[in-house]
């Protein structure tokens, strides 16, 4: 064992919640540790893997330009037609919908009242961001249209915002230590933490600190967890982005007695490219997913719709329905659109490894891609008899929930229902892709992990996807990076404050 070495703060993971707290402890003058499990090429967890798009509480792109976008060009600024505000009541309103009133009430609180702040705060540090012209826009008469709450993502996106974070900790002075993975916590007599074990190039090492800040990811990548938690047939899922997110924070601290808490039999699962591969790649990132279904339908290989595509905007949907993806036959769907349409699928489309089909006609189409021709036809048909003729004249505006559904169907599409019916059609093959788990540690207001008798564990702070108790069956999307920012900074900040004062 290598010798024991003492630190203020001991961060676990060095993605987007972890880094943020790194710096968050740093600026109350203490000496900072970041713990990676990863090597320096694989850095960044999850976040690495994201768009980099953020859900926050702002009046509109006047109100941006402030602060936020403040090195928008002229031109960025001049294709806006419309980028929403968002209001703390509506930030809420909309959470809770997602997560059918599950979500912790203090936890979605902090999350949207401290949402612009921590924004501010990023971009202080100087991380950079730019509307997200590509994936939460439509095009409309030349004019870009923002839709469903998540419009600003970091330049370059999830790689970006882990690079700008890491150099951003360079400039704090933050020491961060590759290949180093948490193997459980340490504490003394009276039950704080005062460190954590580990295993390193050099085998094991202890690292002690007056306090300690688990943000190491979800327990996505563990097949093991997912079965036993999410059931049977996760196992064979892919995983979007790290391989290291195997639940070492989670399971560290339940062996201290945290108490669990939160979705532990749900997660955040899209559509993803069936022909990606196991693990996110670093190359294509979250280029795989594809979420353009609003504008399209969606059916399983034996030709039958399964989910409505238009029941709200793709970011409150789309992460509850790659779990439906999983329960189809071969665990593959098939994402049709004609040629009304597909000019406006986003930019995850046009990537060369892609799944796709093109055809003339639904019969083709149905061959290049093994569906069932029979049951195909006979489902177009019968979306298309459906679907109300003539509803859009010359306006269809996928930027708004215009209510034009189908009638009489089963499944139905309850907006945006346009008949696929103009040739050529394409045809994109997807499954199920996991991003993050909802169940974790719980927390109180402080970022505290507490115990099973629902006090604070001395020492022990956690941010991230390893908490528990704000996302249950479904997420608002742009939320998961916002929340490793607001509670890792929040975590940061109470563990240096504790680190000062001991």
């Amino acid at each position: 064992m290598a010798a024991e070495e003492s630190w203020d703060v001991i961060i676990v993971g060095a993605g987007n919640a972890a880094l943020c707290a790194a710096l968050s402890a740093a600026e109350q003058g203490v000496k900072v540790l970041v713990l990676e499990k990863a090597t320096l090429e694989d850095r960044g967890g999850n976040s690495t893997f994201t768009a980099g798009g953020f859900r926050f509480c702002h009046d509109g792109v006047e109100d941006l330009r402030t602060d936020i976008l403040d090195d928008m060009t002229p031109g960025e600024y001049d294709s806006i037609g419309n980028l929403p505000s968002l209001s703390e009541d509506e930030f809420m309103a909309t959470l809770m919908k997602v997560t059918d009133h599950q979500a912790d009430e203090d936890l979605g609180r902090i999350l949207i009242g401290e949402s612009r702040e921590t924004m501010r705060w990023m971009r202080k540090h100087k991380i950079r961001f730019i509307p997200m012209f590509g994936r939460q826009s439509f095009k409309i008469e030349g004019k870009h249209h923002f839709y469903g709450g998540v419009n600003i993502e970091a330049v370059g996106g999830g790689w970006g915002l882990v690079d700008m974070l890491v150099q951003a900790c360079d400039r704090m002075g933050v020491t961060i230590k590759y290949e180093t993975g948490l193997r459980e916590l340490i504490q003394d007599q009276k039950g704080r933490v005062t460190g954590v074990r580990a295993f390193g190039p050099d085998g094991y090492e202890d690292f002690y600190a007056k306090a300690t800040v688990l943000a190491c990811g979800g327990f996505e990548s563990s097949p093991e967890m997912r079965v036993r938690y999410l059931g049977a047939g996760w196992e064979s899922c892919r995983v979007r982005g790290t391989q290291h997110n195997t639940g070492d924070g989670i399971q560290a601290a339940m062996r201290i007695g945290a108490r669990p808490h939160g979705g532990w039999s749900s997660c955040h699962a899209v559509q993803w490219d069936i022909s990606a591969p196991p693990y996110g790649d670093r190359v294509i990132l979250d280029n795989f997913q594809k979420h353009s279904y609003i504008i399209g339908i969606v059916v399983n290989m034996e030709g039958k719709r399964f989910i409505d595509e238009g029941a709200d905007y793709r970011n409150h949907t789309y992460a509850k329905y790659g779990k439906e993806v999983m329960k189809q036959p071969g665990r593959a769907a098939v994402q049709i659109f004609d040629a009304k349409t597909h000019d406006n699928v986003r930019d995850e489309y046009r990537i060369r490894e892609v799944t796709k089909a093109t055809a003339d006609t639904i019969e083709e189409l149905a061959e290049k891609l093994d569906i069932d021709v029979e049951g195909l036809k006979a489902e177009i048909a019968a979306y298309n008899a459906a679907c109300p003729e003539g509803a859009f004249g010359t306006t269809y505006n996928p930027s708004i929930l215009d209510g034009v559904g189908t009638k009489g169907l089963t499944v139905p599409k309850s907006n945006w229902a346009l008949p696929i019916d103009t040739g050529p059609f394409h045809g994109y093959v997807v499954t199920c892709g996991i991003t993050f788990t909802f169940g974790g540690l719980k927390i109180n207001t402080d970022a505290q992990v507490l115990d099973l008798t629902e006090k604070p564990i001395p020492g022990l702070y956690a941010a991230g996807e390893l908490v528990g108790g704000i996302f249950y069956e479904n997420y608002p999307g742009g939320t998961g990076l916002l929340n490793g920012s607001v509670f890792g900074r929040l975590a940061g900040k109470n563990a240096g404050l504790l680190a000062k004062a001991a």
